[in-house]
């Protein structure tokens, strides 16, 4: 599979042509004479964790005039509701759509959740719906269709059977029955935008590097489409939604997003299917903390920020006491209102493409493209995703990445401020945890290891809370 772009970016271009052009070599033999014999590599080339090395500069010549693929101009911000009660939750959907939000993410936890309630009054035409069912049942998609039919709407199902394995380390029923389930569901489609989601959050929320994050998703992607006889299937308009969690390294998360709908064109060009993707994107937990949490405001600015630059279709804020808090309208209007402030006072609705042409980014979503795409041939040679997460091959390299980024906050290399710097000994939290903020595996007996989605914090959140329990005490 090569890479393959859409619209094109000029590089050369420049609005100052009267003054004289400088080379890369020129540059570059200007910053070797400033070192006064310094190796250039040693001094001010960054090797990061995703295995990327960021030069001092970037220069028009490092590269040919290419096409990329387009981002969709226009993102949505996009309100998460767990739709415990189907009326209540529908109360609720209307007020945010009054407050601000433009699409919803329901996510629903059982079958008793009438959809015709859930849905009553919401401008499926003109509002996008991510509807996550936390089950997988043909009797209730038949009542979805049946509610839909007719109705012009954007409704994505979040149909995701391997990121479910991944996640819990179990089928929702067994192999055969869940992938005939999907197919079946993908056979009868019509009246759904979409109903085959990839869940590559998990994959960041649990410690995996850019590449192996972008190179899992195309592998998991990738092992529907070839178990699925995608003609047959009437997939000549399948387009998938995945779901991506952004991190805090800012450039390096636009050039992730950059790089995955530039990853997904190519491998839909190889089953001539059409080369739209959507992207929901919400901010990472990984780097979410329990104490000094008002710093996570600060954390799901930017990360949101990176997707909204990147070119996500719609994202989702996280409140900044999600880890800890039950859902709480303070919280969640908050986090809300980070986006609203992003679209309407910072004007990021404004522009296309806002990281066309800076070199920087370019640099990184083709370095980010490449080294993902070197992983996923390794994955569909050793037999395809599936194959290597039942062999634990794929678990194992996220744990690998993961334990070196955790060595990296233990030793204080990659800072959390007001937790492994700065941290204020007069926090006291243990009085306010409303939930469990650690991860806790409660998915049964699994079949195989499930891929745990753990925060950096959390070793040294439980320390401190066992301190303050002592001193209660």
């Amino acid at each position: 599979m090569q890479l393959t772009f859409v619209n094109t970016i000029k590089m050369k271009d420049t609005l100052f042509k009267e003054f004289p052009e400088v080379s890369r070599e020129q540059w570059k033999q200007q910053i070797l004479s400033d070192l006064k014999g310094a190796d250039y590599n040693e001094k001010l080339v960054y090797k990061s964790r995703d295995g990327i090395d960021i030069q001092p500069f970037y220069h028009p010549d490092d590269f040919e005039e290419t096409e990329q693929p387009a981002p969709p101009g226009k993102w949505r911000v996009c309100e998460k509701i767990t739709a415990v009660s189907a009326g209540e939750a529908n109360t609720k959907a209307k007020e945010v759509l009054e407050k601000g939000a433009e699409s919803l993410w329901f996510v629903i936890p059982s079958e008793t959740i009438e959809p015709q309630i859930l849905l009553s009054g919401i401008n499926l035409k003109e509002t996008p719906l991510f509807l996550e069912p936390q089950f997988l049942s043909e009797k209730y998609f038949i009542l979805l269709q049946k509610y839909l039919k007719d109705k012009e709407n954007k409704v994505y199902l979040q149909t995701d059977i391997l990121g479910n394995l991944a996640k819990t380390g179990n089928w929702y029923f067994d192999s055969q029955q869940d992938h005939k389930i999907l197919e079946n569901r993908i056979k009868i489609s019509s009246g759904f935008k979409s109903v085959v989601s990839i869940d590559a959050s998990l994959y960041q929320n649990a410690g995996a590097t850019i590449p192996e994050q972008l190179a899992f998703s195309l592998a998991h992607v990738n092992e529907y489409l070839n178990y699925l006889d995608y003609r047959a299937a009437g997939l000549n308009d399948f387009q998938p939604l995945f779901k991506i969690a952004s991190g805090g390294n800012y450039f390096f998360e636009i050039a992730k997003v950059k790089a995955l709908r530039w990853l997904y064109a190519s491998l839909a060009g190889e089953y001539y299917l059409p080369k739209d993707c959507y992207i929901l994107a919400q901010p990472t937990l990984r780097d979410k903390t329990l104490y000094d949490y008002n710093v996570n405001l600060l954390r799901t600015t930017t990360e949101s920020m990176s997707a909204i630059l990147g070119g996500a279709d719609a994202v989702c804020n996280l409140a900044y006491d999600h880890i800890f808090h039950n859902n709480n309208d303070f919280g969640e209007r908050i986090a809300r209102n980070q986006l609203l402030v992003m679209k309407n006072e910072a004007y990021l609705d404004k522009v296309a493409n806002p990281a066309d042409g800076a070199y920087y980014i370019e640099s990184l979503t083709r370095q980010f493209a490449k080294a993902a795409l070197e992983i996923f041939k390794k994955i569909e040679a050793g037999g395809g995703f599936l194959k290597q997460l039942e062999a634990g091959i794929i678990q194992k390299q996220i744990k690998e990445s993961a334990e070196k980024e955790q060595q990296q906050f233990d030793n204080g290399e990659l800072i959390l401020i007001g937790t492994n710097k700065f941290p204020n000994p007069e926090d006291r939290m243990s009085s306010d945890l409303e939930k469990d903020p650690f991860y806790n595996s409660i998915f049964g007996s699994p079949i195989l290891e499930p891929i745990p989605e753990r925060r950096l914090s959390e070793r040294a959140e439980k320390e401190r809370l066992e301190k303050e329990k002592t001193v209660l005490t």
